[in-house]
């Protein structure tokens, strides 16, 4: 169980939606939300200036970019996502361990470069959770779900990681296996009820953090809703056991 300030910590709402939409999300969740979600689809669209205006707003941001290139790219764009301000950055961990050593070098860097303690945190993307079996064996990957998301978390975080990114269904496997310092971000993450959308591999909150989930991403049941407030302070004393 966690307190109230844990349970808000935990909650990363992800605004996949244009500037105005997100500013307007912010101001409803003032005081209510400490972490959010830019994902490709409002930062492609407004660019780095977001995430200073989300910071600005007293928000903790996570930039949902999941970088996947050669570790020469990845290095520089890990240090001008750092740049933009972002407390936390989501890499591939398909992209292999040399590339994950040179985004831990791009957010090195560009915490020197801005006279920053904090640098920017990684995390690496496991498998989508979009994706079950059915879409592992598609694009020629033998292995079970668990056993590929467990294999590719400890490559990640052997080089650099500092978490890694995964469905509620492998947390309580990936927490045993990566220790309690771990960073362990969950999307997939829906409320009792809530419809799971497009994503395959889902839990309620308060599962997810029993199974060993240090952060949760929750979108559209949230931003979604009729009173996005509302719907967030459920989550919370969910959480909190309220």
């Amino acid at each position: 169980m966690l307190s109230e300030s844990e349970a808000r910590d935990a909650i990363i709402v992800a605004l996949d939606c244009d500037q105005r939409r997100a500013l307007s999300l912010a101001e409803a969740l003032e005081g209510r939300a400490r972490w959010v979600k830019v994902g490709m689809t409002l930062f492609y669209g407004e660019g780095p200036a977001i995430v200073g205006a989300l910071r600005d707003r007293g928000l903790k941001v996570f930039l949902d970019l999941k970088l996947h290139d050669i570790p020469f790219q990845v290095r520089g764009a890990a240090r001008s996502a750092s740049l933009s301000g972002a407390d936390l950055l989501s890499i591939h961990a398909l992209g292999g361990p040399d590339m994950v050593r040179e985004a831990r070098a791009g957010v090195e860097e560009a915490a020197v470069e801005g006279g920053v303690r904090d640098r920017t945190r990684l995390v690496a993307i496991s498998l989508l959770t979009s994706m079950g079996q059915d879409s592992l064996t598609e694009v020629g990957i033998d292995a079970p779900v668990g056993e590929e998301v467990a294999r590719l978390a400890g490559l990640a975080v052997g080089a650099g990681s500092d978490g890694v990114v995964c469905s509620p269904w492998e947390a309580a496997e990936l927490r045993t296996l990566l220790g309690p310092a771990t960073l362990i971000v969950t999307p997939g993450v829906r409320p009792q009820g809530a419809n799971a959308g497009d994503q395959r591999r889902v839990s309620t909150p308060a599962a997810a953090i029993a199974a060993g989930a240090s952060k949760l991403v929750i979108g559209r049941p949230i931003t979604q809703a009729p009173d996005p407030a509302a719907s967030l302070e459920s989550v919370v004393a969910e959480l909190a056991g309220v």
